[in-house]
């Protein structure tokens, strides 16, 4: 398998204890390859991706919606995945 693209994206865990609420963040990373897109827990072969797409929200970062066969995936990103949109769109 070749490495196409890498795409940052952040994991937000809701952390809850008898005295606060927390946001824990985990940087992450989405991994293109040829023939697959493979993310922390998820492995997603190329054929089953229909679309990568991205919205910004707010002044920094945005959401990377992925769109498979089994339905959307959204992921958190910081910076823009452009690279990585044209990256999938071209192999």
């Amino acid at each position: 398998m070749k490495l196409l693209a890498e795409q940052p994206y952040i994991k937000v865990t809701r952390v809850v204890n008898s005295i606060e609420q927390k946001d824990v963040e985990e940087e992450r990373v989405l991994y293109l390859y040829d023939e697959t897109l493979v993310t922390e827990h998820r492995q997603f072969p190329i054929q089953d991706i229909l679309d990568i797409s991205y919205r910004t929200v707010g002044s920094s970062g945005g959401l990377l919606y992925l769109h498979t066969i089994k339905g959307v995936f959204s992921y958190t990103v910081k910076t823009s995945p452009e690279a990585f949109i044209r990256a999938f769109k071209g192999a």
